[in-house]
């Protein structure tokens, strides 16, 4: 888990990044709630069918939504939804096969209807058909819904000249126990919101969807903390207690886009793939029972960051620089140096830097009465083997974190950019 929740909230206007929200820290969009208040447009439609947040529009005097509930993120765009928005409440993974006998045109048919499906959800609309109400009633919640590629895909689809050479499989690690029924897959659907019934519609719709194109190979279901649960915003916390995600980098800073997203031009990586990214996803089991029986102390030497505030064992707060040298009066190192935010830091490893976007998972107790808990690791970058796989290659060799984990599944894959007006996601892959 490289120490690296940065929000942001696509607007109808598609502000800059650097756009400022009555509702949200640096580098967050404007607020569609902000929006609706500057328009002054009480009775704003949304989406291409004129449906209206919660399908339909809201009766004269009635209570508006909460904020949370009017959040929305935008379908079309550069890039796509669920890289730089801020953590969501609730989120599902989801990995499809292809259906035996599928291929390119079915794949192109599927690609189109979940990008349909998507724009509707992401609106706070029905679905096209058959829509089960699970979301009626509530807004768009910052649904995103974003997809990726697998390796397979393109020999399952004839498209292998087109598969770029950053989707080679992910080299084995020392600190993988991995399931391959649970990794991988051709494609891949990452769901996201800050409702649970929001969320849930949207994973629902996305499966019936695929029909007889593809069948589900795994899922897995996340959470973070509700956004507004805390006396002001700050970074998110894991399920060993930990701030997560203190050195993510920022998209004010100007390298931001260089290092997550894959470049327009003068690019080794396909032409389809322009302003797209690529999502390291790893289910990784935290060992609590073992963990929880460190002291607080034990268990920042191993991090090598206060638990209390996230500052650096070097001292300062949370955005403090590390001082990787500092000793103490013994002449020790302050920061140990197998402290895991020590081996994961970006200029410890030649500047190799991802966008970690996870959500934590708890799915129960085993017989044995430990929990089956952790991260479901998400991350982006624009080149795997220098953003995942060099940070991951040096964990590997001496984290004092990895006694406390296990990689249980892993997957990579790639993200197209976003989808233009008109375009469905992946139609310059599987058109062009």
């Amino acid at each position: 888990m490289p120490d690296q929740s940065i929000p942001q909230t696509r607007t109808v206007e598609a502000p800059p990044a650097e756009a400022a929200s009555d509702d949200a820290t640096p580098g967050e969009g404007i607020s569609r709630r902000r929006l609706l208040g500057t328009a002054g447009a009480t009775g704003l439609v949304l989406g291409a069918a004129g449906g209206a947040v919660g399908y339909a529009s809201a009766p004269a005097g009635a209570t508006p939504l909460t904020s949370l509930g009017e959040d929305m993120a935008m379908f079309h765009g550069k890039h796509q939804p669920g890289i730089t928005e801020g953590l969501q409440a609730r989120g599902h993974l989801v990995a499809f096969d292809l259906a035996a006998g599928a291929g390119r045109k079915e794949a192109a048919a599927l690609l189109r209807r979940w990008s349909t499906t998507a724009q509707r959800l992401m609106a706070g609309e029905a679905a096209a058909q058959d829509d089960t109400d699970v979301a009626r009633d509530a807004g768009p919640s910052s649904l995103t819904i974003t997809f990726g590629f697998g390796n397979s895909f393109f020999s399952r689809t004839g498209l292998e000249k087109q598969r770029p050479a950053s989707l080679d499989p992910l080299p084995d690690f020392s600190s993988d126990h991995l399931d391959k029924a649970r990794s991988n897959g051709d494609l891949w659907v990452q769901i996201g919101a800050n409702d649970a019934l929001v969320a849930f519609h949207a994973l629902r719709t996305i499966q019936k969807d695929a029909g007889s194109a593809a069948k589900v190979r795994w899922q897995m279901n996340g959470f973070n903390r509700t956004p507004g649960a805390t006396s002001h915003k700050m970074t998110a916390r894991n399920l060993m207690g930990q701030l997560d995600g203190t050195r993510n980098p920022k998209p004010t800073e100007p390298d931001f886009d260089r290092r997550i997203f894959v470049p327009a031009s003068g690019t080794t990586d396909p032409a389809w793939m322009a302003n797209g990214s690529y999502a390291v996803v790893r289910r990784i089991r935290m060992l609590l029972d073992d963990w929880e029986k460190l002291s607080v102390q034990a268990q920042e030497n191993v991090v090598g960051r206060r638990k209390s505030n996230g500052a650096a064992l070097s001292g300062g707060g949370e955005t403090t620089a590390m001082d990787l040298e500092k000793t103490d009066a013994k002449g020790a190192l302050v920061v140990p140096i197998n402290a895991h935010a020590r081996i994961a830091r970006p200029d410890q490893n030649g500047g190799a830097a991802m966008l970690r976007r996870p959500f934590s998972y708890h799915d129960g107790i085993a017989a044995d009465g430990t929990p089956d808990a952790g991260l479901l690791f998400v991350c982006w970058q624009a080149d795997p083997l220098r953003g995942f796989v060099t940070v991951q290659r040096k964990l590997d060799r001496g984290d004092a974190l990895s006694t406390y984990i296990r990689h249980e599944a892993s997957g990579l894959f790639a993200v197209p950019g976003g989808a233009a007006e008109g375009e469905y996601v992946g139609q310059r892959l599987l058109e062009g």
